[in-house]
C-alpha cells in the first residue's frame, strides 16, 4: 500500500508539474538493482523485528553508515578520511549508549538485519550513482514502480484488505514514506554520501522523544548523553559539507 501509494502521490506531481520527461530514464537497470537491495533491505528489517528486540534492531541498523564508507570507497572512489570516520563513530557511539544492546543477541536474527544494513547501504550508493543524470522525482517514480509488483507478487495470498480507519494511516504512510526518499535523494545531489549519512542518526533520538511525548515513554537520561554524541558527530559531518564546498 505505501508503493502504491507512493506512486500515486508521484504521478500526480510530476503531471501537477507538467514535466512528463521525468518518467523517462536511460538507467533502468541502475534504476532496478537499487530498488532491490532497498526492498531486500526493508523486507529483512520487518522480519527481524519479529525475531529479535526491537532496540536491538535498531543498533545492527545503523551499522549502515559503516557499510556505506566501505561501498561508496569501492564503487565511487569515494575517500575514507579520519573526520568521516570520526563522524559515524561519534554517531555508532550515541547509537550504543541509547539502546545498549547486550550479547544475547539471536545470532540468527542479528544475522538478518544485518544482511538487510548492507542491503540498504548498497541501495544508497547505488542512489548517488543516479544523481547525475536523474531528478529525485524520476527516482523515488521507479522506487514505487518496481517495488509494488514485488510487494505484490510475495503478498500472494496472504493479502488482507484493510478496514476503513486504517486508511487514512495508510494515506498518510505513503506520503511520509515518499516524501523522506525524495528529501534523501535532494540531499544527496549535493554532498558526498559518506558526508551526509550520519544525518541519519538523528532518527534514533526522535523516536525517542515522540515516543516520551505521545505514548508517555519514561525518560532516559541516556536518550541525552547518547543525542548529544550524535549531534557532535553531525557537527563533524556538516564541517565536512563545508571544506567539500569550499575546495
Amino acid at each position: 500500500m505505501r508503493s502504491l501509494i507512493g506512486l500515486l502521490i508521484v504521478i500526480i506531481i510530476i503531471y501537477w508539474r507538467r514535466h512528463p520527461e521525468l518518467f523517462l530514464t536511460q538507467r533502468t537497470y541502475t534504476h532496478l538493482w537499487c530498488n532491490l537491495f532497498h526492498f531486500y533491505g526493508q523486507a529483512s528489517w520487518f522480519f527481524a523485528i519479529g525475531m529479535i528486540p526491537l532496540a536491538h534492531v535498531f543498533a545492527i541498523e545503523f551499522t549502515v553508515p559503516i557499510w556505506v564508507l566501505v561501498i561508496a570507497a569501492i564503487l565511487l572512489a569515494e575517500r575514507i578520511t579520519l573526520k568521516k570516520l570520526l563522524a559515524v563513530g561519534l554517531g555508532m557511539a550515541g547509537v550504543l549508549l541509547i539502546v545498549r544492546p547486550d550479547t544475547g543477541i539471536p545470532s540468527t536474527g542479528a544475522m538478518v538485519m544485518l544482511c538487510g544494513a548492507i542491503g540498504f547501504a548498497v541501495a544508497i550508493v547505488f542512489n548517488k550513482q543516479l544523481f547525475s543524470t536523474e531528478h529525485p522525482l524520476t527516482i523515488v517514480f521507479y522506487m514505487s514502480l518496481t517495488q509494488l509488483p514485488i510487494n505484490a507478487i510475495l503478498t500472494g495470498a496472504d493479502w488482507v484488505m484493510p478496514d476503513r480507519w486504517m486508511w487514512a494511516w495508510l494515506f498518510i504512510t505513503g506520503c511520509v514514506g515518499i516524501s523522506a526518499h525524495f528529501c534523501a535523494s535532494k540531499a544527496m545531489q549535493t554532498v558526498e554520501v559518506s558526508s551526509i549519512i550520519a544525518m541519519d542518526f538523528l532518527r534514533l533520538p526522535l523516536i525517542a522523544l515522540v515516543g516520551m511525548w505521545l505514548y508517555g515513554e519514561q525518560f532516559d537520561w541516556w536518550v541525552v548523553v547518547g543525542g548529544g554524541l550524535m549531534i557532535i558527530g553531525n557537527i563533524t559531518g556538516q564541517d565536512l559539507w563545508r571544506n567539500n564546498q569550499s575546495v
